[in-house]
C-alpha cells in the first residue's frame, strides 16, 4: 500500500484532539512532539483514535491502512502513522522515575547494607 496519505478525505473530525490526563499544559509544550506533531494530534488526534479502538470504521484507503498499522499488521510509514505510534507509546509507557537517594548506603568501611537494616532513629 501507498504510505502517501490524502489528509482531505481522511481521518476527518469535527473537534480538537487534546489529551489534558496525560498533557495538563498541552501537547505543544510537552516537548515529547515536533510542532507538525502536535498539529497532526490535535487536528486528526479524535479520529484517529476511534479508528484505534474500534469506534469508528475506517471509510477511505488511508484510514483502513492506519487500523492495520495500530493493529500490527503494516509497519508505520507515513507521518500520521508514526505520530500516531509515537503519542501512543508516550503514554502507555510509564514515565521513568529517578531519585538521588539509592536504596543502599555505604558505611565507613565501604561496606553496604540495605536500607531497611538501617536504624534511622
Amino acid at each position: 500500500m501507498n504510505a502517501a496519505i490524502n489528509l482531505n478525505d481522511s481521518f476527518l473530525s469535527n473537534r480538537r484532539f487534546y489529551d489534558d490526563k496525560n498533557y495538563p499544559r498541552g501537547m505543544s509544550r510537552s516537548g515529547d512532539y515536533s510542532i507538525s506533531e502536535v498539529q497532526i494530534l490535535e487536528t486528526h488526534g479524535v479520529a484517529l483514535q476511534e479508528i484505534a479502538n474500534g469506534t469508528r470504521e475506517p471509510q477511505t484507503e488511508a484510514e483502513i491502512r492506519f487500523k492495520g498499522v495500530c493493529d500490527g499488521i503494516y509497519q508505520a510509514e507515513s507521518k500520521i502513522e508514526k505520530t500516531w505510534l509515537k503519542y501512543q507509546n508516550k503514554v502507555l509507557t510509564p514515565r521513568q522515575f529517578h531519585t538521588l537517594f539509592g536504596s543502599r548506603k555505604v558505611d565507613d568501611d565501604g561496606d553496604s547494607a540495605p536500607a531497611e537494616d538501617l536504624d534511622l532513629d
